[in-house]
């Protein structure tokens, strides 16, 4: 009986969790299409409807001025409706099904720069959401750094070698080369290349103290992806137990202007390591499997979400981080594109041809749910 009761139990935190999961990931999206309502709203563009996830409606309610506000069975995702936004041209109106909307409000009837306003107002708004839960974070619980919790012990002949340079036990690390280090990017682009023997400088939490500690290279930092934290820990002299690295995070307070500030840097470095990420997938130094689809996400999100506040803080940040620089790839289907599209048009005076663009950015949703679908299927492989 008290073994199902405990089955039962677990079952119960897993869905729990899941749920967690979904909401983190409902929230963000309803925060991006908020942005959108809300820059439309101050150029007064005409909405049809806000809705707050996908398929059949559950609740619907219509505004005296025509909008419908709903909400919808499937939690991931969501949408703000504008008018005539996927009209095609009046060329090919006939042709499409799809008349240009003569409202002067509608969506494409706007002048460019407002729609390009629009349109990157739902990243601005994720990104801003994430600086919120970022700076509550660090002033509530304290920024989490990295900490040597235990260092590698030296032969005889390296103590001589290494007396003075190097980590002790639970040292905090604030910074190398004077710049700080908030993820483990950080440390890797201050140490790539680094031979076996080089010194650095680090500022340290050393016993509860600020200090400058020069550190000497146990073995070359060869790091050639993000995924060789392995290779970055070893030539720190940090040791290892049953093959996991002894490096763990540790929460340092600051003050809440200190924190503030930090914030700002450690929302903008997330969006680096973004870009870092993208880019060594593109040059092959990282295999598609580095990446994660909706089933991923989720169950990532849902194991870290449930340990507490300061997990359901960092990473609803960084899911609206990555939601923000995602969005604004110029990858059709995404607003990215879309404001190239409407650049476009800015600088030549007419739309590219309405229908070529629609069915560009149809293509690009395809792929892109095939693309989340394919790196989901190489975890299960």
């Amino acid at each position: 009986m008290s073994l199902n009761l405990l089955s039962a139990a677990s079952a119960l935190r897993s869905v729990g969790s899941i749920l967690l999961a979904l909401l983190i990931l409902l929230l963000m999206i309803t925060v991006h299409e908020f942005g959108h309502y809300v820059a439309g709203k101050i150029f007064k563009f005409k909405i049809n409807e806000f809705a707050i996830g996908f398929g059949p409606a559950l609740y619907k309610k219509t505004k005296k001025n025509g909008e419908v506000f709903s909400i919808r069975a499937l939690p991931l995702g969501g949408y703000c409706a504008f008018e005539g936004e996927n009209d095609d041209d009046a060329t090919d109106a006939s042709a499409a099904g799809s008349a240009p909307s003569s409202d002067p409000n509608a969506f494409n009837n706007k002048k460019p720069w407002q729609r390009i306003i629009v349109l990157i107002s739902g990243a601005l708004m994720n990104f801003l959401t994430a600086l919120v839960c970022i700076a509550i974070s660090f002033s509530a619980f304290g920024q989490l750094l990295f900490m040597t919790y235990e260092v590698a012990p030296l032969s005889l002949e390296e103590q001589v070698e290494y007396a003075g340079y190097t980590f002790q036990d639970r040292d905090i690390i604030l910074s190398v080369e004077g710049k700080d280090c908030y993820l483990s990017t950080d440390l890797m682009k201050a140490l790539k290349g680094g031979k076996k023997g080089d010194v650095y400088t680090f500022q340290i939490i050393r016993n509860g103290e600020k200090v400058t500690q020069q550190i000497k290279l146990r073995s070359a930092a060869t790091i050639d992806s993000v995924t060789d934290t392995n290779t970055l820990f070893e030539s720190l002299g940090i040791a290892q137990k049953d093959g996991v690295y002894q490096m763990y995070s540790c929460k340092a307070k600051f003050g809440f202007f200190e924190s503030l500030g930090r914030a700002f840097v450690y929302a903008f470095r997330i969006a680096g390591s973004i870009f870092t990420v993208l880019g060594q997938l593109l040059t092959g130094a990282l295999g598609l499997n580095a990446m994660g689809g909706p089933i991923t996400t989720i169950s990532v999100t849902s194991k870290l979400a449930s340990q507490g506040l300061l997990q359901f803080l960092e990473i609803t940040a960084y899911i609206g981080v990555n939601l923000a620089v995602f969005n604004l790839l110029p990858i059709p289907a995404l607003d990215g594109s879309k404001v190239v599209f409407t650049t476009i048009e800015w600088v030549r005076g007419k739309p590219v041809n309405r229908k070529v663009e629609n069915a560009l950015h149809f293509a690009g949703l395809f792929l892109l749910f095939g693309f989340a679908i394919l790196v989901d299927l190489l975890h299960l492989f």
